[in-house]
């Protein structure tokens, strides 16, 4: 059986619409924060089940963004899956803060029954990692994050519409972290991510950090970063959101076919 590394040509086969909505976007000169970005965020927070939405340039800093506006730094350690991809574990480095793994269970995500004796007095925050669509048992996490105060904040890159009990993967933190590089199931031309949450303070510092800290043209609040998602990319965004649900069928009936087929 020959399993294709990627179905981008595939995916992106037929889409004379989307080279069309491309044509007619370059000319409007609205390339950074553009009107087509804000239509994207507003479509993935109503597909996710958030209020807020947030597009920032990649995965990792889908992830580090929040670390940074919950004030995650030297000294502090971060709680998070040994079973990842690296990058997760150089959104906590980044900020100078400390993993600390957690090994997995038998779906490969962390084993939540681990997680109370890595707790320390430096533990800032939990970052649980919902691996290959799989989500980590998030009601155990929860229920950890209240009885000690530790704020959660999911590493959703790989699991845009998992879900748990019908509730979103991204949706049972404080904030949720997604991808959209082009081995996602939503995907776009270039690296891309999206960050949502609940929480009104927190989109409020996620906004300037993306954005160099600006509050307005002329006017820097904070230090912040070059984070924001292209516009030309939220176009492409806008052409695939509406297919989200069909594309993640899609790889699920794809799963189920290849685990059966590779069953000893």
């Amino acid at each position: 059986m020959k399993v294709r590394y990627s179905y981008l040509p595939q995916q992106f086969g037929d889409c004379e619409d989307l080279w069309q909505e491309l044509r007619n976007f370059v000319p409007t000169g609205d390339f950074t924060l553009g009107k087509p970005l804000t239509k994207f965020e507003n479509s993935f927070a109503e597909l996710i089940g958030t209020e807020y939405a947030i597009g920032v340039n990649s995965g990792t800093d889908a992830i580090k963004l929040p670390l940074k506006a919950m004030g995650v730094g030297p000294g502090d350690e971060v709680i998070t899956a040994a079973n990842t991809f690296v990058a997760t574990v150089g959104a906590i480095c980044e900020l100078g803060a400390t993993p600390v793994f957690v090994d997995c269970d038998d779906t490969f995500c962390m084993n939540v029954d681990l997680v109370k004796e890595k707790i320390t007095e430096k533990t800032k925050v939990f970052l649980p990692v919902h691996f290959t669509g799989y989500m980590t048992d998030m009601r155990k996490i929860n229920q950890l994050s209240n009885k000690y105060g530790i704020p959660v904040i999911e590493d959703a890159c790989q699991s845009i519409l998992g879900a748990i009990d019908g509730k979103n993967a991204g949706t049972w933190g404080l904030a949720g972290a997604f991808s959209l590089h082009p081995l996602k199931n939503i995907n776009v031309w270039s690296d891309g991510g999206v960050i949502v949450t609940n929480d009104s303070g927190l989109y409020e510092k996620l906004i300037l950090l993306r954005n160099h800290g600006f509050k307005d043209r002329d006017t820097v609040v904070t230090m912040g970063y070059n984070s924001r998602l292209d516009t030309i990319q939220a176009v492409v965004g806008n052409w695939i959101l509406p297919k989200a649900k069909a594309i993640s069928n899609q790889r699920i009936a794809n799963a189920n076919h290849l685990d059966k087929g590779l069953k000893i």
